[in-house]
This record gives structure tokens, C-alpha cells and sequence, in this order.
């Protein structure tokens, strides 16, 4: 599966407006189109930052939205009065204990790492940090998204509620430290977000 992400740094006087548009337009005018499976909505109210992602069933069906992806984020763009990122990823691993529920705390980890050791970063993920990140209290799922040719990563772990996201901190960062060490990845920045639309529907991948 693939998925298309769209980073919107927005004016924070303007989310709950945006947030609106995006579950009563932005949603059910993806679910219309075909290949989508579903999509998500992470917030950060303090930055006014957000993140909506999409996935796809392959690359071509992502592939085939970009016209309509465009015509939706400049939309989205002049409702947030915001600045917007595109970005498109293959879904390179899931794992879910259960569904997240709206308003669940959702900790974001943007990687790096070389090319040619994509496949070593995606396994390390797959056999290593899973297993650990879902013994955390609180843990809902996890996925891992890349761009192999760039050799870039973005993780997202979800909880059952910010409370549970603060107190997993010094675990996370414990299991990261040993992960990324073993796949030869650097960590570039970590958010946590509010997550405001759960409906993502990716099956596991492990």
C-alpha cells in the first residue's frame, strides 16, 4: 500500500475551521475516489501544524489522485491560511493492538538513513520495535512509511490518550535509541499530535 501525506502549518486561529472542512469535505470526496482505503488527522494546536494522510491500495490508484490531491490541498490551504507540503510514501509496515479512537496522542518520527540500507531500517522496525513499542501502556498501533530512494522514514505510534503518549516517553525513547543504532538510522525530528480523524484502514504489515 502507499500513502500521500499533507503537511499544513496553519494560522491556529483557523484549525477548528479547517478541521471542519477536512471531515465534511476533504474526507468523503477521498472515499469517492478510486484505491482510497481511508485517511487520518494528526494536530498540534501549540504549532498549528497538521498532517493528513491518505492511503492507497498501490501506487498506481495514488498515482492516479494527484490532480484531485492538488485541487484539495489548495482548498485546504486557503481554509487553515496555510502553507502546505505534499509528500507520498509506501506503507512499509503496520501493527495494530486495537483501533485508536478520536482524540487518541499520536508521537511522529521523521528518519533517515542510507539508500541502500532501507531494507535493513524496515526490518529493524518490523522484527525489533514493533514488538517492543506494543508492550507500552496504552499503545494502539504503528506504522512505518518510506521513501526508499531517499532513504527516508516516518514512524507514527499511537495511544489510547495524550496521558498515555507523556508517560510512554522515556520507553519510546529507550526502544528508538537501540533501534536506530542497530539500523543505521538517523532520528531528524520528533511531534507529538492530537489525532482528530482516525479512519487510516491500513491492515497489518508485520
Amino acid at each position: 500500500m502507499f500513502a500521500r501525506a499533507t503537511t499544513i502549518h496553519a494560522h491556529p486561529s483557523f484549525l477548528d475551521e479547517g478541521i471542519t472542512h477536512v471531515r465534511s469535505v476533504v474526507m468523503p470526496t477521498l472515499a469517492d475516489q478510486d484505491g482510497c482505503a481511508g485517511m487520518s488527522m494528526l494536530v498540534d494546536r501549540d504549532a498549528g501544524r497538521c498532517i493528513i494522510t491518505s492511503s492507497w491500495l498501490d501506487e498506481d490508484t495514488l498515482r492516479g489522485s494527484e490532480d484531485s490531491a492538488q485541487q484539495l490541498c489548495d482548498r485546504a490551504r486557503e481554509i487553515f491560511h496555510a502553507t502546505a507540503e505534499i509528500t507520498r510514501w509506501e506503507i512499509a509496515a503496520a501493527r495494530r493492538d486495537h483501533r485508536s479512537r478520536r482524540h487518541a496522542g499520536v508521537r511522529v518520527t521523521w528518519l533517515r538513513t542510507d539508500p541502500a540500507r532501507c531494507e535493513r531500517m524496515i526490518d529493524t522496525y518490523k522484527l525489533a520495535l514493533m514488538p517492543e513499542m506494543a508492550d507500552l501502556d496504552g499503545f494502539c498501533s504503528t506504522t512505518l512509511l518510506v521513501d526508499r530512494p531517499s532513504g527516508r522514514a516516518v514512524s507514527s505510534i499511537s495511544f489510547d490518550d495524550r496521558a498515555a503518549m507523556v508517560a510512554s516517553r522515556s520507553g519510546e525513547q529507550a526502544i528508538w535509541a537501540k533501534a536506530v543504532n542497530d539500523a543505521g538510522a538517523e532520528v531528524l525530528e520528533v511531534a507529538e499530535f492530537d489525532l482528530a480523524i482516525a479512519h487510516l484502514n491500513v491492515p497489518e504489515m508485520v
